[in-house]
């Protein structure tokens, strides 16, 4: 059985990864400008001309300063950051995530060589390891946004739908006014919802509510008798489950089958007597009766 559920763009994902990642170089080379003060003066005309190749895209130019910088004896935790961004803007993960590694040990509460790690490991196959060094960036800085987007790469990517859901739901706190992250959140619902409908099928391959949920896409999409044939598969699975009787006589009466949505609310009310739902469908269904 083929469930018609939604699934998110995965051009459009893939997109705001890569430009997550690019906004989050400049971001942190930007910092890395500012914390050059605690280099030594005589390193620190080196560092800035990293930072502005690194802004520019001279990459090469970068490399060569950075590397400079950390010859020389300036071997702090931003130099190698930075040096990673160098490395993994060049799409070399390899080289990328030996330098966030050095930056991460000089200085363990630092977050932006923690995000930039896992974006490498990532992208590397690395899964479950970028995923606890993104945990681990979300606990450091729980207000960085890009933190946040990189652990719900993560969880996409390792299937942990719960997770998906709650990144995208304190992205939308942290920036309510960006309609990205809402949209994002719908669709981490959608796969939440739909990684249940699989595991109810490994439970019970005849569940009542797969059929349910088949009809509910069905009558969504606009197919109606396809629609209806599953929900009376889930009537036939389950005669007195809530809301099935009550689908069908919806159709029954949008198709002009006024007899038959009267049997079919008939039946709903049988089994929840006291639903206003179905109390005020069965009043619709008596008024076109009586056309």
């Amino acid at each position: 059985m083929t469930l018609t559920l939604r699934h998110s763009c995965q051009r459009a994902w893939k997109g705001r990864f890569l430009v997550a990642i690019l906004l989050l170089a400049w971001l942190l080379s930007k910092i890395g400008s500012a914390l050059a003060q605690t280099l030594p003066p005589s390193l620190q005309a080196d560092f800035e001309t990293g930072v502005a190749a690194l802004k520019a895209g001279r990459l090469d130019e970068a490399e060569t300063a950075f590397l400079r910088v950390l010859r020389e004896g300036g071997k702090i935790s931003f130099v190698y950051n930075n040096l990673g961004i160098v490395y993994q803007m060049q799409g070399d993960q390899k080289r990328a995530v030996v330098q966030f590694r050095e930056a991460i040990r000089l200085q363990p509460n630092y977050a932006a060589p923690r995000i930039l790690l896992g974006a490498s490991l990532l992208a590397m196959g690395q899964d479950a390891e970028a995923t606890r060094e993104l945990e681990r960036a979300v606990k450091i800085q729980p207000d960085e946004p890009l933190a946040h987007v990189q652990l719900a790469h993560a969880y996409k990517r390792t299937g942990n739908y719960a997770g998906l859901v709650e990144q995208y739901r304190a992205l939308h706190s942290l920036q309510p006014d960006d309609p990205e992250f809402l949209y994002q959140l719908g669709h981490a619902y959608s796969d939440q919802a739909e990684w249940c409908l699989i595991e109810i099928g490994k439970i019970d391959r005849n569940s009542v509510r797969l059929y349910e949920t088949l009809g509910e896409s069905y009558h969504r999409e606009g197919h109606l008798d396809l629609a209806v044939v599953a929900y009376k598969r889930a009537a036939l699975v389950d005669p007195k489950q809530p809301g099935i009787h009550l689908a069908l006589a919806q159709i029954c009466l949008q198709q002009g089958r006024v007899t038959e949505a009267r049997k079919e609310i008939n039946e709903e009310l049988a089994i929840v007597p006291e639903s206003v739902a179905a109390q005020a469908l069965a009043k619709r269904i008596a008024s076109e009766a009586a056309k």
